[in-house]
């Protein structure tokens, strides 16, 4: 059965506070058995209405869970999606106040800036290769507002996909001049390798992952538009940072970023 609006509401609202306040709350599915993924995307439209509200404005998608690890971790067998907003992008090389984090970790991706829209049902990963303006190094911030991280994929995706800042590389590379199933990543954290992986990681190859939330999108009568940014999501496993942590990636044929923290902590 179906969450009730009034829950639904409150709980996009109990997530926004959360956000504001730098503080985290119990988990979704405990309190609301039964809750089911397209409740879930429901709570993140009501925790989106406040963050346009507060002027923030909608710049692009980001696709989650695309691993098969993190997908049999929280239970579910196909990636998820949230929204980027205009208050969630740093410059490359920047640095992040710590305490506007909650309990962050890190992952290293490949962006994607569309020049036109991309329109499901239907999409091929071709289509979106034709559809990309240029992809770019990124670094995505995940940062639950849920306890711990104690989550399933109810959770995330009430959570906006578990969104919290991200960083795009100067570096902008036309797709089709590199392969990018096989294009290697490295991340550093303090000049020390932490993760490595390939394009490969992400359902074969990031345009898939593309395509496939053109597809998620359009039966929900949502597009992908031209000028949006697209995270496709994990090129290897996501790691804790901490404050004072310099992060460097490096994907091979695209380019490079970089993003720091502060060394201040209120939640310490």
């Amino acid at each position: 059965m179906a969450l009730d609006p009034s829950t639904i509401n409150r709980f996009g609202d109990e997530l926004y506070a959360a956000l504001v306040d730098g503080r985290t709350i119990p988990n979704l599915r405990d309190r609301a058995p039964g809750m089911s993924i397209v409740d879930a995307y429901q709570v993140q439209a009501r925790m989106l209405v406040h963050r346009l509200a507060a002027g923030e404005t909608v710049v692009g998608k980001k696709i989650g869970v695309t691993s098969r690890a993190v997908q049999q971790a929280i239970g579910v067998f196909e990636p998820d999606f949230g929204i980027l907003t205009s208050a969630m992008e740093y410059a490359d090389g920047a640095e992040v106040p710590w305490e506007t984090l909650i309990q962050p970790k890190a992952e290293a991706e490949i962006a994607f800036v569309l020049k036109r829209d991309l329109v499901g049902p239907g999409v091929t990963a071709a289509d979106v290769l034709a559809a990309t303006d240029h992809v770019r190094a990124c670094f995505e911030i995940v940062d639950s507002r849920i306890d711990g991280w104690d989550i399933r994929i109810q959770d995330t995706v009430a959570d906006n996909a578990s969104c919290g800042v991200y960083v795009l590389g100067a570096d902008k590379v036309d797709p089709r001049d590199v392969d990018l199933a096989l294009a290697g990543m490295v991340a550093m954290r303090n000049g020390e390798v932490v993760v490595t992986g390939a394009g490969a990681a992400v359902q074969g190859s990031p345009l898939n992952a593309v395509a496939w939330l053109a597809n998620t999108l359009g039966r929900l009568g949502t597009l992908l538009l031209a000028g949006e940014t697209i995270l496709s999501g994990a090129l290897g496993p996501m790691f804790a940072i901490e404050p004072g942590d310099r992060l460097t990636m490096k994907v091979g044929g695209i380019g490079a970023c970089s993003i720091a923290f502060s060394r201040e902590s209120v939640h310490a």
